[in-house]
């Protein structure tokens, strides 16, 4: 009897703690409210702002993570390792582009399909092709192009423009992952700890570890992204708005910066009315990709050398294929 406990801690480890503790920080924090924080912590303004913002971005985020891993659950349990590799096809330079116009089906953010993208990686879908997957999905599905849509009314160029950049910035960094990336710099999660005795509480269980492991990294991101928000002045920008290479520039580290929610970052993007539409195109296009909580959720699901890589590629082929696209499109 004692041995088969000990096999089911094996085979079914409980989630880790510290993402247990950081998610129900952020549901305490939710609950008790922007009015009484403000109360207690008397007129201080950044004090004010850094706690509005902490909660809008882990909140708003909550409900797009709880999708990706009830996606990644549903994949762990009911679709076998037969239909994911006849899906996609084994040879990477074909793989990887059809994970990433894959990743138009899956209406959520960034912060869910990293732990999807994980559980493909487990179930044995090529890494270049889950990555793929993994930044296509966030920036390309039908959710975020028609809130791109309503917020450039006048510009459907704008979302045309967003369509290709992001796939295209997807693909590529699929390809250059396939051709240069080496396997001891990602740490592929393991899917032992997902094996129930059926295949419900298989589901159960992978969404259970995959959403209280990753709702913890949210916040720290989360914490980080606010705290950005409060401590970097915003007028900066403005003085570089009329340089289009720089302004390009400003905006996506501005993206990285304030980790705005994909369904979200047109309204900012649309907002910034002293930038061109390249620049905005950038804020739209580097920000599903690559940001603050992506960086901090990346490093604790595939590990801290996979995450300060990825981004900086991230970040450099998203912002030379926005200058691509602007100049021909926009």
């Amino acid at each position: 009897m004692a041995d088969r406990a000990a096999r089911e801690r094996v085979r079914n480890p409980p989630p880790r703690p510290v993402g247990l503790i950081l998610l129900t920080a952020v549901i305490g924090v939710a609950l008790v409210g922007r009015d009484v924080f403000t109360f207690s912590v008397g007129s201080n303004e950044a004090i004010q702002t850094w706690s509005t913002i902490f909660v809008a971005i882990t909140i708003q985020a909550l409900p797009f993570l709880g999708l990706g891993v009830i996606v990644s659950g549903a994949i762990a349990a009911f679709v076998s390792d037969r239909v994911i590799q006849r899906t996609l096809p084994r040879r990477p330079s074909v793989a990887v582009p059809v994970a990433g116009v894959l990743g138009a089906a899956l209406p959520g953010c960034e912060c869910g399909s990293v732990p999807l993208a994980g559980r493909l990686m487990a179930r044995g879908v090529a890494p270049s092709a889950a990555l793929t997957f993994m930044l296509s999905s966030p920036a390309i599905n039908p959710v975020v192009l028609v809130a791109t849509a309503v917020a450039f009314p006048q510009q459907p160029v704008v979302v045309v423009a967003r369509f290709a950049a992001s796939l295209c910035a997807a693909v590529v960094i699929g390809l250059l992952w396939a051709r240069w990336g080496r396997a001891e710099w990602l740490q592929v999660p393991r899917r032992v700890h997902a094996h129930g005795d059926s295949r419900l509480q298989t589901f159960r269980l992978t969404v259970q570890y995959d959403f209280l492991q990753s709702a913890g990294f949210l916040v720290v991101g989360g914490f980080f992204a606010a705290t950005l928000n409060v401590a970097v002045d915003p007028s900066w920008s403005l003085t570089v708005a009329g340089v289009p290479v720089v302004s390009v520039l400003v905006l996506a580290v501005l993206a990285v910066l304030l980790a705005v929610c994909s369904e979200a970052d047109a309204f900012v993007a649309a907002s910034l009315t002293g930038f061109s539409l390249t620049a905005k195109l950038a804020f739209m296009v580097v920000g599903p990709a690559v940001d603050i909580k992506l960086i901090v959720m990346q490093a604790g699901t595939f590990g801290r050398r996979f995450a300060l890589r990825f981004a900086s590629l991230t970040f450099v082929v998203a912002v030379a294929i926005v200058l691509l696209v602007g100049g021909l499109i926009l």
